[in-house]
C-alpha cells in the first residue's frame, strides 16, 4: 500500500483470507479439497462441450442451452478456485486490487449469466411440453444460438454497475478480505467514506437474481398443470416429467435460496452470520450446482447416455484389437 495522507494508506493489492478461523495445519487439505473440486468441475462440464461438438445428432436447441451452462459452470470455477487454491497451498493470498475489481466483475457475471440460462432452460421446457407443435417452429437452432448470445452479453450489464461503482471509490485500508474470493459484499466492506455502491449492487443482483427465477416458477407450474391435463401422457410420462422438475427444482432452489441471505445480511439487523458460515454458504451455492449440473442435466439425458455407451463400447473394441 502506498502513502495517501497522515491519516490514510491508498490500498494497491488485497488479500484473500478464506476462513479466518481455518488453522494453518489444514491449508494444504482444504487446498486439495478445492483442487478436486476445479478438476471434477472443469473435467465433467468439458466432457459435454466435446461430446456436443463431436455429435451432429446434439446440436438442437436444448443441448445448446446445457454446453452454455457447462461453459458458464467452466468460466466460473476458473475465476473463482485457482486463486484460493493458491491461498491454500502455498499462503499466496495477495490480489491486485485491478484483479480483484476483474474478479469481482466475472464472479457476479456468472452468477448472472447462469439466471439468465437457467430461465432460458425453464422457457425451453415449457414451450416444448405446453406447445409440441409451436415448438420446432419457435425454438429452432439459430434462434436458440441468437438467445444464448443475447444472454451471454446482457449479463455482464449489472455487474457492471458495481464494477464502475468500484473503480470511483476508495479504499484506505485495511485490505483483507474475509471471503474465498473478490466479491461486492467485501470490497464494500472495505472502501473508506460514504458510499452507496452495495445499494445499487444490491438491485442490480436481486433484479437479474429473482425476477427470472420468478418466470422460472411460474413457467414450471405450468408445466406441471399441462403435463396433468394432457391425455397423450402416460402416468409413467407424467413422473418423469414430474421427477424432472423435481431435480432441478432442487438445484435451482440452491442456486438462489442461499444468495438471497448471503446478499441481504448487510439490510437486515435480525440477520446475521459469521464470516465462517458466510463463506461455506457462498461456496455451497457457487460451486455445488457446476458440480452436479453435468450429472443432472447430461447423465440423465437418454442420448448422451446411449452416445457414451457407444464411445465406450468401441474403445473395448479398439483395444481389443
Amino acid at each position: 500500500m502506498s502513502a495517501l495522507n497522515n491519516n490514510f494508506t491508498k490500498v494497491s493489492e488485497f488479500i484473500i483470507v478464506g476462513f479466518p478461523d481455518l488453522q494453518q495445519e489444514y491449508f494444504h487439505l482444504v487446498a486439495w479439497i478445492f483442487f478436486l473440486l476445479y478438476v471434477i468441475t472443469v473435467v465433467g462440464n468439458s466432457i459435454l462441450v466435446v461430446i456436443f461438438s463431436l455429435e451432429p445428432s446434439l446440436q438442437k436447441p436444448m443441448y445448446i442451452i446445457m454446453v452454455s451452462l457447462a461453459l458458464s459452470d467452466i468460466g466460473f470455477a476458473t475465476v473463482a478456485l485457482p486463486k484460493l487454491i493458491a491461498r491454500y497451498w502455498w499462503n499466496d493470498g495477495i490480489i491486485g486490487i485491478h484483479t480483484c475489481f476483474f474478479q469481482t466483475h466475472m464472479i457476479h457475471y456468472f452468477g448472472s449469466l447462469n439466471s439468465l440460462i437457467l430461465l432460458t432452460m425453464a422457457l425451453d421446457r415449457c414451450l416444448a411440453v405446453c406447445f409440441p407443435f409451436r415448438y420446432p417452429l419457435l425454438m429452432t437452432v439459430p434462434n436458440m444460438v441468437g438467445l444464448t448470445v443475447f444472454c451471454w452479453i446482457i449479463a455482464h450489464i449489472f455487474p457492471g454497475i458495481g464494477t464502475i461503482n468500484f473503480t470511483f471509490a476508495s479504499f484506505c485500508g485495511p485490505n483483507k478480505i474475509i471471503q474465498a474470493f473478490c466479491d461486492t459484499l467485501s470490497l464494500t466492506a472495505l472502501s473508506c467514506g460514504k458510499t452507496n455502491q452495495y445499494g445499487a449492487s444490491y438491485g442490480a443482483a436481486m433484479f437479474i437474481l429473482y425476477f427470472p427465477l420468478g418466470l422460472i416458477i411460474v413457467s414450471y407450474f405450468w408445466i406441471i398443470i399441462s403435463v396433468f391435463r394432457m391425455k397423450l401422457y402416460s402416468l409413467q410420462g407424467k413422473k418423469k416429467t414430474i421427477s424432472t422438475c423435481a431435480t432441478q427444482g432442487c438445484i435451482i432452489s440452491i442456486y438462489y435460496i442461499p444468495r438471497f441471505f448471503v446478499y441481504s445480511t448487510p439490510f437486515f439487523p435480525n440477520l446475521t452470520m459469521t464470516a465462517d458460515k458466510r463463506i461455506i454458504t457462498t461456496l455451497f451455492y457457487s460451486f455445488f450446482p457446476p458440480l452436479s449440473n453435468p450429472f443432472i442435466y447430461c447423465l440423465r439425458t437418454k442420448e448422451i447416455k446411449e452416445i457414451l455407451k457407444r464411445w465406450i463400447q468401441r474403445r473395448k473394441r479398439i483395444a481389443q484389437g
